[in-house]
């Protein structure tokens, strides 16, 4: 019998999680599975339990039970206490551990395109959710020292700044003030939902004098691949990355949490690709 995988949420439909995951599985000869499951707010205790008593080897959480999945496992890793939430869950021997590989997925996605002098680039991050706070501070971790936040209100950004363990000099906007900011850009990542399909004409701000032809301006949106926002840094010179990338790394991390393997990037991220350009 194959070893057992899921990703769970609400909605969870449109998850390509099982098309990527299950073709590393056969790509590295692993004998696992891997299924998508919807899963009410209220019936998440309830599915860890089955996932439990089914013997499932680990599991990937998506919205909304990033941080109610904390209430059911046995250890949190410091990568999900970073963020205080969780994206992924392996069974280890028994014990179900969290962990999150947001952040670091989102760095790997990056790491191409950026120089390696981090503690020079000025940094700006768009939002203060779970993924705001992941990507914060997994950047804080790495070495960039310079990072502003800039969200339609200030107080969840301010939280962001002070729960982060590393040194880090940050200004915080709202996006009111942003809008007389006189700043430019080393590195600018968008982290909301603004201009995901089908809302795809929308942007969180306006980029005009904040970036130069040497910035480089990431997106965390993967649907569509080129987001309004994304085309304006375009228009305006900046090099560009959409969000495929953090989400097939922060994959990739966590198939090899699990299997200890390193599934083959460039494959997942070709069938994420034919997958969106299908859809499209």
């Amino acid at each position: 019998m194959k070893d057992m995988y899921a990703v769970i949420g609400d909605p969870i439909g449109h998850s390509m999680s099982p098309l990527i995951h299950n073709d590393a599985f056969q790509n590295e000869n692993v004998d696992g599975y891997y299924q998508a499951f919807r899963v009410k707010k209220e019936e998440l205790r309830k599915a860890v339990d089955g996932m439990k008593a089914l013997n499932f080897k680990g599991f990937n959480v998506t919205v909304p039970h990033k941080v109610d999945i904390m209430n059911y496992l046995d250890e949190i890793d410091e990568s999900a206490q970073l963020v205080g939430a969780v994206n992924t869950v392996i069974n280890r021997e028994g014990k179900w551990i969290g962990y999150n590989t947001d952040g670091m997925g989102f760095f790997r996605s990056i790491q191409p395109f950026v120089l390696k002098d981090y503690d020079n680039m000025n940094v700006l991050v768009i939002g203060a959710g779970g993924a705001a706070r992941a990507i914060f501070s997994i950047l804080a971790k790495e070495g960039f020292v310079h990072i502003d936040l800039v969200n339609r209100t200030k107080e969840r950004a301010v939280k962001i700044k002070e729960q982060c363990p590393y040194d880090v000099n940050s200004h915080i906007f709202s996006l009111i003030e942003f809008e007389h900011v006189a700043n430019k850009y080393d590195l600018v990542i968008q982290t909301t939902s603004i201009g995901m399909a089908p809302n795809v004409h929308e942007k969180p701000l306006s980029l005009v004098g904040k970036v130069s032809e040497q910035s480089v301006v990431a997106d965390i949106i993967y649907n569509p691949m080129k987001t309004a926002f994304l085309k304006e840094a375009e228009n305006l010179g900046a090099k560009t990355v959409n969000g495929v990338g953090m989400f097939v790394h922060q994959a990739a991390e966590a198939f090899q949490l699990w299997t200890n393997k390193k599934p083959n990037i460039e494959r997942m991220t070709t069938l994420v690709f034919n997958k969106l350009k299908g859809a499209s």
